[in-house]
Protein backbone atom coordinates (compact mmCIF):
# COMPACT_ATOMS: atom_id res chain seq x y z
CA UNK A 1 0.00 0.00 0.00
CA UNK A 2 1.49 3.32 -1.08
CA UNK A 3 1.11 6.10 1.47
CA UNK A 4 0.28 9.66 0.38
CA UNK A 5 3.24 12.03 0.40
CA UNK A 6 1.61 14.05 3.18
CA UNK A 7 1.76 11.15 5.67
CA UNK A 8 4.38 11.68 8.43
CA UNK A 9 7.55 9.65 8.95
CA UNK A 10 6.76 7.63 12.07
CA UNK A 11 10.37 6.61 12.63
CA UNK A 12 11.30 10.28 12.82
CA UNK A 13 8.57 10.85 15.41
CA UNK A 14 9.56 7.86 17.54
CA UNK A 15 12.57 9.58 19.10
CA UNK A 16 16.20 9.04 18.14
CA UNK A 17 16.95 7.06 21.29
CA UNK A 18 14.50 4.31 20.30
CA UNK A 19 16.39 3.82 17.05
CA UNK A 20 19.77 3.61 18.82
CA UNK A 21 21.02 0.06 19.44
CA UNK A 22 23.09 1.20 22.45
CA UNK A 23 19.99 2.69 24.11
CA UNK A 24 17.83 -0.32 23.22
CA UNK A 25 20.37 -2.65 24.86
CA UNK A 26 19.43 -1.20 28.25
CA UNK A 27 15.78 -0.46 27.53
CA UNK A 28 14.26 -3.46 29.35
CA UNK A 29 16.13 -2.68 32.56
CA UNK A 30 14.96 0.92 32.36
CA UNK A 31 11.34 0.13 31.47
CA UNK A 32 10.88 -2.64 34.07
CA UNK A 33 7.71 -3.77 32.33
CA UNK A 34 5.96 -6.88 33.61
CA UNK A 35 3.39 -7.98 31.01
CA UNK A 36 1.49 -10.36 33.28
CA UNK A 37 -1.17 -7.90 34.40
CA UNK A 38 -1.97 -6.99 30.79
CA UNK A 39 -2.07 -10.65 29.80
CA UNK A 40 -4.48 -11.32 32.66
CA UNK A 41 -6.78 -8.60 31.30
CA UNK A 42 -6.53 -10.01 27.78
CA UNK A 43 -7.35 -13.51 29.02
CA UNK A 44 -10.44 -12.16 30.77
CA UNK A 45 -11.48 -10.75 27.39
CA UNK A 46 -11.08 -14.09 25.62
CA UNK A 47 -7.39 -14.26 24.70
CA UNK A 48 -6.24 -17.87 24.45
CA UNK A 49 -4.55 -20.63 22.46
CA UNK A 50 -6.46 -19.92 19.22
CA UNK A 51 -5.99 -16.14 19.29
CA UNK A 52 -3.95 -13.96 16.95
CA UNK A 53 -2.61 -10.74 18.46
CA UNK A 54 -1.08 -7.69 16.80
CA UNK A 55 1.32 -5.84 19.12
CA UNK A 56 1.94 -2.44 17.59
CA UNK A 57 4.78 -0.43 19.05
CA UNK A 58 6.11 -3.75 20.31
CA UNK A 59 9.51 -2.39 21.33
CA UNK A 60 11.80 -5.13 22.55
CA UNK A 61 8.92 -7.60 22.49
CA UNK A 62 8.20 -8.10 26.19
CA UNK A 63 4.44 -8.46 25.71
CA UNK A 64 4.75 -10.19 22.33
CA UNK A 65 6.96 -12.94 23.70
CA UNK A 66 4.80 -13.52 26.76
CA UNK A 67 1.67 -13.66 24.59
CA UNK A 68 3.25 -15.97 22.00
CA UNK A 69 3.93 -18.57 24.68
CA UNK A 70 0.19 -19.18 25.02
CA UNK A 71 -1.52 -18.10 21.78
CA UNK A 72 -1.67 -19.12 18.12
CA UNK A 73 0.18 -16.20 16.54
CA UNK A 74 1.66 -12.79 17.32
CA UNK A 75 2.55 -10.03 14.87
CA UNK A 76 5.07 -7.71 16.55
CA UNK A 77 5.31 -4.32 14.85
CA UNK A 78 7.70 -1.45 15.50
CA UNK A 79 9.29 1.37 13.54
CA UNK A 80 12.68 0.75 15.16
CA UNK A 81 14.95 -1.83 13.57
CA UNK A 82 17.02 -1.92 16.76
CA UNK A 83 13.97 -2.70 18.89
CA UNK A 84 12.81 -5.45 16.53
CA UNK A 85 16.27 -6.99 16.41
CA UNK A 86 16.32 -7.20 20.20
CA UNK A 87 12.84 -8.75 20.21
CA UNK A 88 13.79 -11.24 17.50
CA UNK A 89 16.90 -12.33 19.39
CA UNK A 90 14.87 -12.93 22.54
CA UNK A 91 12.30 -14.95 20.58
CA UNK A 92 15.05 -17.12 19.10
CA UNK A 93 16.56 -17.69 22.54
CA UNK A 94 13.16 -18.85 23.80
CA UNK A 95 12.53 -21.04 20.76
CA UNK A 96 9.34 -19.17 19.83
CA UNK A 97 8.42 -19.62 16.18
CA UNK A 98 4.89 -18.18 16.11
CA UNK A 99 5.94 -14.50 16.08
CA UNK A 100 6.21 -12.44 12.91
CA UNK A 101 8.30 -9.26 13.18
CA UNK A 102 7.33 -6.32 10.99
CA UNK A 103 9.10 -2.98 10.73
CA UNK A 104 6.23 -0.52 10.40
CA UNK A 105 4.06 1.85 12.39
CA UNK A 106 0.42 2.73 12.99
CA UNK A 107 0.23 4.50 9.64
CA UNK A 108 2.29 2.12 7.51
CA UNK A 109 1.47 -1.40 8.69
CA UNK A 110 -0.30 -3.18 5.84
CA UNK A 111 -2.13 -6.16 7.30
CA UNK A 112 -2.42 -9.29 5.19
CA UNK A 113 -4.53 -12.36 5.75
CA UNK A 114 -7.38 -12.92 8.16
CA UNK A 115 -8.60 -10.25 10.51
CA UNK A 116 -7.19 -10.61 14.02
CA UNK A 117 -8.72 -11.19 17.44
CA UNK A 118 -6.66 -8.74 19.48
CA UNK A 119 -4.64 -5.57 19.01
CA UNK A 120 -2.39 -4.39 21.82
CA UNK A 121 -0.45 -1.15 22.09
CA UNK A 122 1.35 0.34 25.05
CA UNK A 123 3.08 3.72 25.31
CA UNK A 124 3.33 4.12 21.54
CA UNK A 125 0.30 6.07 20.34
CA UNK A 126 1.55 9.22 22.08
CA UNK A 127 4.19 9.61 19.38
CA UNK A 128 1.42 10.82 17.07
CA UNK A 129 -0.53 14.09 17.38
CA UNK A 130 -4.27 13.84 17.75
CA UNK A 131 -5.12 14.08 14.04
CA UNK A 132 -2.84 11.12 13.29
CA UNK A 133 -4.00 9.24 16.41
CA UNK A 134 -7.47 9.26 14.87
CA UNK A 135 -6.16 7.95 11.56
CA UNK A 136 -4.13 5.29 13.37
CA UNK A 137 -7.05 4.10 15.48
CA UNK A 138 -9.24 3.84 12.41
CA UNK A 139 -6.61 1.67 10.76
CA UNK A 140 -6.45 -0.58 13.84
CA UNK A 141 -10.22 -1.01 13.81
CA UNK A 142 -10.01 -2.27 10.22
CA UNK A 143 -7.66 -5.15 11.04
CA UNK A 144 -9.79 -6.47 13.93
CA UNK A 145 -12.58 -8.97 13.55
CA UNK A 146 -16.03 -7.63 14.44
CA UNK A 147 -16.07 -7.68 18.22
CA UNK A 148 -12.28 -7.95 18.33
CA UNK A 149 -10.46 -6.37 21.27
CA UNK A 150 -8.13 -3.38 21.42
CA UNK A 151 -6.08 -3.02 24.61
CA UNK A 152 -4.59 0.49 24.69
CA UNK A 153 -2.35 1.77 27.49
CA UNK A 154 -0.54 5.09 27.36
CA UNK A 155 0.34 8.38 28.97
CA UNK A 156 -3.06 10.07 29.01
CA UNK A 157 -3.93 13.08 31.14
CA UNK A 158 -7.27 12.56 32.90
CA UNK A 159 -7.57 16.05 34.31
CA UNK A 160 -9.08 19.41 33.44
CA UNK A 161 -7.05 22.14 31.80
CA UNK A 162 -6.96 24.09 35.04
CA UNK A 163 -5.18 21.17 36.76
CA UNK A 164 -2.58 20.37 34.09
CA UNK A 165 0.33 22.19 35.70
CA UNK A 166 -0.22 20.62 39.11
CA UNK A 167 -0.63 17.12 37.63
CA UNK A 168 2.52 17.37 35.53
CA UNK A 169 4.63 18.91 38.31
CA UNK A 170 3.61 16.09 40.67
CA UNK A 171 4.52 13.52 38.00
CA UNK A 172 7.92 15.13 37.46
CA UNK A 173 8.61 15.32 41.19
CA UNK A 174 8.15 11.56 41.51
CA UNK A 175 10.67 10.73 38.77
CA UNK A 176 13.87 8.86 39.71
CA UNK A 177 17.20 10.66 39.72
CA UNK A 178 19.13 7.99 37.83
CA UNK A 179 18.28 7.04 34.21
CA UNK A 180 18.86 3.35 34.86
CA UNK A 181 16.06 3.43 37.44
CA UNK A 182 13.47 4.74 35.01
CA UNK A 183 12.58 7.92 33.17
CA UNK A 184 14.12 10.93 34.89
CA UNK A 185 12.56 14.35 35.37
CA UNK A 186 14.47 15.69 32.36
CA UNK A 187 13.23 12.83 30.18
CA UNK A 188 9.63 13.33 31.29
CA UNK A 189 9.91 17.07 30.66
CA UNK A 190 11.10 16.28 27.13
CA UNK A 191 8.09 13.99 26.70
CA UNK A 192 5.67 16.77 27.64
CA UNK A 193 7.42 19.31 25.40
CA UNK A 194 8.05 17.18 22.34
CA UNK A 195 5.61 14.28 22.25
CA UNK A 196 1.85 14.12 21.96
CA UNK A 197 0.13 12.66 25.01
CA UNK A 198 -3.48 13.81 25.03
CA UNK A 199 -6.38 14.23 27.44
CA UNK A 200 -8.73 11.38 28.28
CA UNK A 201 -11.66 13.62 27.33
CA UNK A 202 -10.24 13.88 23.81
CA UNK A 203 -9.00 10.30 23.40
CA UNK A 204 -12.19 8.59 24.54
CA UNK A 205 -14.49 10.23 21.97
CA UNK A 206 -11.76 9.59 19.42
CA UNK A 207 -11.92 5.86 20.14
CA UNK A 208 -15.68 5.87 19.73
CA UNK A 209 -15.56 7.82 16.46
CA UNK A 210 -12.95 5.48 14.94
CA UNK A 211 -14.85 2.23 15.35
CA UNK A 212 -14.56 1.17 18.99
CA UNK A 213 -16.81 0.67 21.97
CA UNK A 214 -15.01 1.31 25.24
CA UNK A 215 -15.68 -1.69 27.47
CA UNK A 216 -13.73 -0.35 30.43
CA UNK A 217 -11.28 2.42 31.24
CA UNK A 218 -8.87 2.86 34.12
CA UNK A 219 -7.12 6.10 35.01
CA UNK A 220 -4.14 6.23 37.35
CA UNK A 221 -4.34 8.10 40.66
CA UNK A 222 -1.67 10.43 39.28
CA UNK A 223 -4.01 11.31 36.37
CA UNK A 224 -1.11 10.64 33.99
CA UNK A 225 -1.76 7.09 32.73
CA UNK A 226 -4.82 5.37 31.33
CA UNK A 227 -5.72 1.96 29.95
CA UNK A 228 -8.68 1.10 27.74
CA UNK A 229 -10.31 -2.16 26.75
CA UNK A 230 -12.34 -1.68 23.58
CA UNK A 231 -14.28 -3.78 21.09
CA UNK A 232 -14.44 -3.08 17.40
CA UNK A 233 -17.95 -2.18 16.29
Amino acid sequence: MTQPSWFPDEAHRAGEEHLDAAYVEHYDAKARFDPESDLTVLRELGFGPKSTLVDIGAGTGTLSLAAAATCHRVIAIDVSAAMLQAAHQKAEALGLTNIEFVRAGFLTYAHQGDLVDFVYTRNALHHLPDFWKSVALGRLAMILKPGGVLRLSDIVFSCDLADVEAVIEAWLAAAPDRPEEGWTKAELEAHVREEHSTFSWLLEPMLERTGFEIISASHSESKVFAAYNCRST
